[in-house]
């Protein structure tokens, strides 16, 4: 995972001294985009610094080796839900926000309600107590 720090840590330090210049360019008067190129360096860099950790506690993958063989990164990569639903809802619940947003504000609380059920849903779904499947 050094790679991908590294990359995540450029971009994150490339928006740090971007927000600077587009600071002085503007005169301090537009604080929006200043604010927004701000919070690009910090997401670059807590990216960057989860994945060194991150790569410092798993260790080298397959990927992150020269002579690995393909056969190495085979296996199980993790737990997917094959057969949920609540992926939709939530998609669904996004959707009637953003035409909350462009229509009228009394439908986004419509969806952010949806949006708080189905994500409820999503995170405890194998959560249904003892032997839950």
């Amino acid at each position: 995972m050094k790679v991908e720090s590294l990359i995540f840590g450029i971009v994150g330090v490339f928006f740090l001294p971007v927000a600077i210049v587009y600071g002085f360019v503007t005169g301090w008067t537009e604080w929006v985009g200043a604010l927004a190129l701000l919070l690009c360096f910090g997401l670059g860099v807590m990216i960057s610094s989860y994945l060194m950790v991150t790569g410092r506690r798993v260790g080298l993958r397959p990927e992150d080796r020269d002579d690995a063989e393909v056969h190495e990164g085979a296996g199980e990569q993790g737990h997917f839900s094959p057969w949920s639903w609540w992926p939709i809802a939530l998609g669904a619940a996004c959707a009637i926000s953003f035409l909350g947003v462009a229509v009228g504000w009394w439908i986004l609380f419509i969806g952010a309600g949806i949006a708080i059920v189905a994500l409820i849903g999503w995170v405890f779904e194998y959560s249904r107590g003892d032997h839950a499947h």
